[in-house]
This record gives C-alpha cells, structure tokens and sequence, in this order.
C-alpha cells in the first residue's frame, strides 16, 4: 500500500498557549507515535501567524488510520484532554493522504521548515493540474537549493483533495528568487484561478520552550 500522511493545522488563539503545547507534547504526539505503522511525527509553528500550529504525522500506509490501536486513542475514544482542546482551537485542517508523488520516499526528520499547500481544483482542468504539478511545478522547486523534498498527496475524502509538503532548510527558501523563479511560470499562471479552497501555511519547526 501506499505510504499515508495525516496532517493537522490548528488555529489555537483562543487556547492557553502552555496548555496547548503541554496537550500536544506530552499526550498527543505520543499516543500517536506508540501506535504502529506512525512514523515521524512533526509539529511546526506558522511564520505568519504564531498561534497556527501544524503536525504531520508520516503513516505506513492510511490503513493505519483504520487500526484497532489507533481506534483506541482516536475519534469516539479521544482523550478527556483531546476533547477539551478540541473544543477551544480552531481546526483549520485535517487531511489524510496517500502519496503519489514521488512514490514512497519518506524525508528524515530534522528540517528547519516546511511548506503545506492544500487546495481543491475545478474538475475540467484536474488532469492538467496534476500534469503541471507531477512534471514541471514539483520537479522544479525539488531542484531549489534548500529543498529537502517535496511531496504530493491525495486525500479522497476530506475537504481538501490535494496537498503539497515542502520540506526546506529554513522557511527563508521559499522567499528567495530561486524558489520564485521556479514557481512562477506561465503554466502555473494558468492554472491558478482553476484552484479552488487554497490553503498555504509556511512554517517553522516548533521547538519546545525550555
């Protein structure tokens, strides 16, 4: 099966800024990295927006979504605490994919930022908006130095059908001449009123406070 990633964004200005870190850091990502078939799992802070946190979690495959150990943290079985918080932040996202570009590679962890783009696209163009992302628009900014990766995703049941993952050196990337040239082509130019429910959130790596 295809490798799967689960990606969560959470708008928490209305939470307790310890609480929600404290939430995720000692229960949350942990519940999840003990169940198997979770790989790495990640969370990073919105360069534009401090209180939009993002996680990704890197899944063997989305039948893990499915298992009974992921069941028993999960959906109807969350934890009081995970009840709370998700009363109080604001889910911006949630997306559960699997990969189709590039095949299962996997990044290690340890980048300094990353990139999530996430969008629908109008039907009549959806075989040339997968044409230009597969062949020119990811092959393109995977060769700007400081790209560690990038990756595409499809999720067929949520609110959003596509995602990108970028993972970079530093945020600092995706401002540079080098990454604008590579994204700003006349196919993309095209393409972009076909993009339907655009979400983009350039991130840090959170790094828990001391």
């Amino acid at each position: 099966m295809a490798h799967g990633a689960l990606i969560v964004a959470f708008d928490f200005s209305k939470a307790q800024e310890d609480e929600f870190h404290d939430w995720y850091d000692l229960e949350h990502v942990p519940e999840r990295e003990r169940v198997p078939g979770f790989g790495v799992c990640e969370r990073w802070i919105s360069v534009a927006n401090p209180k939009h946190a993002v996680a990704t979690y890197e899944l063997d495959s989305l039948a893990v979504l499915q298992s009974a150990p992921y069941k028993a943290i999960a959906y109807e079985n969350l934890s009081v605490w995970s009840k709370r918080m998700g009363r109080i932040a604001q889910r911006l996202l949630r997306f559960d994919g699997e990969q189709t570009t590039p095949g299962d590679f996997v990044p290690k962890a340890g980048a300094g930022g990353l990139l999530v783009n996430t969008m629908n696209v109008d039907p009549a163009h959806d075989a040339e908006f997968n044409d230009w992302y597969d062949n020119e628009h990811i092959p393109a900014l995977s060769a700007v130095p400081g790209t560690i990766c990038a990756r595409r995703f499809r999720d067929t049941t949520g609110t959003h059908r596509y995602t990108a993952l970028y993972h970079v050196e530093s945020p600092e990337v995706t401002m540079g001449e080098a990454w604008k040239t590579a994204a700003q082509t006349p196919w993309t130019a095209k393409l972009r009123p076909h993009f339907r429910d655009h979400l983009r959130i350039l991130a840090r790596r959170y790094v828990r406070a001391a």
